[in-house]
């Protein structure tokens, strides 16, 4: 395949994802790249496998084409495509070697936050929980001894903000490496390898395929280094690799990532400022709005938007939280985040126990629906929430 690489030069960012880099079956000259689903390859004559592809649990012609589109986004040097966020993220943790010392934030996407707390000491790891948001508080756990920080920006469900470069800065002094769960933020918004990550993963089942129909993930990486290949021989040996077919449809959804993402980011800066004089609602956490604490830094990090993700705290408490999630119709009360439709969760009764997230909150996942049909249906939901 042809992926015409002086287009590179010539055309901006949205322009390559949108054409999947130019990509162009030779044979049939096709617009839309094929979908591979072989699992096994002919070996050459000489017992060799000069077309690069040898068995279907490694590598894959489709997820190559994915990876590579994501790579440039990101302005890596390598991406990896997996069966999931979670899959990707833990092919870091465990391919580093026993004894490693981890930072993590004390808020984070909730099921690898549970993984770090209650299975990463099996696998030899040590794992200390910090808020990325105050920066001496890193500092001081990195000089204390630490080989990776990982970091989420912005942060769920209660969406704080880390200063990335300076994150970036303290890690690298300690001798450690930098990982950003970019999910939320997206390539669109902010590029971590640009600010001096090391690794940036996406849970690609979220605004990268932006549809709500695959589970999906990648890594991208600055350099390739040891660390990066044994996390290639991870997820070959585990296993790990996305499938074609999903390959293919987050490709698909990728091609209007950029023209999502923007609206969601709209959507959510209106709803924002609506909610934040509304009387039924005592908080809104979101980055873009002037009283946000990392509002600054996120102004500086994120172009072109603040996310499609907002938090909003109810008056009344837990009761009237849930009778308000349970009161909506257009928006949908489901878990994940990042599709086209409007999501909205009672994130402290799915994280359960030890759950860092109060129980007044409720998480907005903004789609692309018309912001006033948003705004009259919470609004609808929390004046009736109030009155049962």
């Amino acid at each position: 395949m042809s992926d015409a690489p002086h287009q590179k030069k010539n055309f901006g960012e949205e322009s390559l994802a949108v054409q999947a880099m130019g990509v162009v079956d030779p044979q049939t000259h096709a617009v839309v790249p094929p979908i591979h689903i072989s699992t096994t390859f002919i070996r050459d004559a000489d017992n060799a496998y000069r077309s690069g592809f040898a068995y279907g649990r490694a590598d894959n012609a489709t997820v190559r084409e994915l990876e590579a589109v994501l790579k440039m986004l990101e302005h890596g040097a390598a991406s990896l495509a997996f069966g999931s966020g979670m899959s990707a993220a833990l092919a870091v943790f465990l391919s580093l070697p026993r004894g490693a010392r981890l930072l993590a934030p004390s808020v984070m996407y909730w099921a690898l936050r549970r993984w770090l707390m209650n299975e990463a000491t099996s696998h030899g790891l040590q794992v200390r929980f910090v808020n990325m948001e105050d920066l001496d508080a890193v500092r001081a756990a990195a000089q204390a001894g630490c080989d990776l920080i990982w970091v989420e920006t912005p942060s769920n469900p209660l969406w704080g903000v880390v200063d990335l470069a300076a994150v970036a800065e303290v890690a690298h002094e300690a001798g450690a490496r930098l990982a950003v769960d970019s999910t939320c933020a997206t390539p669109v918004l902010t590029q971590p390898l640009l600010l001096g990550a090391d690794i940036v993963m996406h849970s690609a089942s979220k605004y990268i395929n932006g549809h709500s129909d695959v589970v999906a993930g990648v890594l991208v990486t600055r350099t390739t280094d040891e660390l990066w290949e044994r996390i290639e021989k991870m997820r070959a040996s585990h296993g790990m690799l996305l499938g074609p077919f999903e390959a293919f449809l987050v490709m698909r959804g990728l091609r209007t990532m950029h023209l999502r993402v923007r609206a969601a980011c709209a959507n959510a800066l209106d709803l924002a400022h609506r909610f934040q004089s509304h009387p039924l609602v005592a908080d809104v956490l979101y980055p873009g709005l002037a009283t946000h604490p990392q509002h600054e830094i996120a102004s500086r990090q994120m172009k072109g938007g603040f996310g499609g993700m907002l938090s909003v705290r109810v008056r009344g408490g837990e009761a009237t939280a849930i009778a308000t999630a349970a009161g909506v119709r257009l928006w949908k009360r489901a878990t994940s985040l990042g599709g086209v439709e409007s999501l909205l969760e009672h994130r402290a009764s799915v994280e359960g126990a030890g759950s860092p997230c109060p129980d007044d909150l409720l998480r907005l996942s903004c789609g692309i629906e018309l912001a006033d049909d948003l705004y009259a249906d919470l609004d609808a939901a929390l004046r009736a929430g109030v009155a049962r």
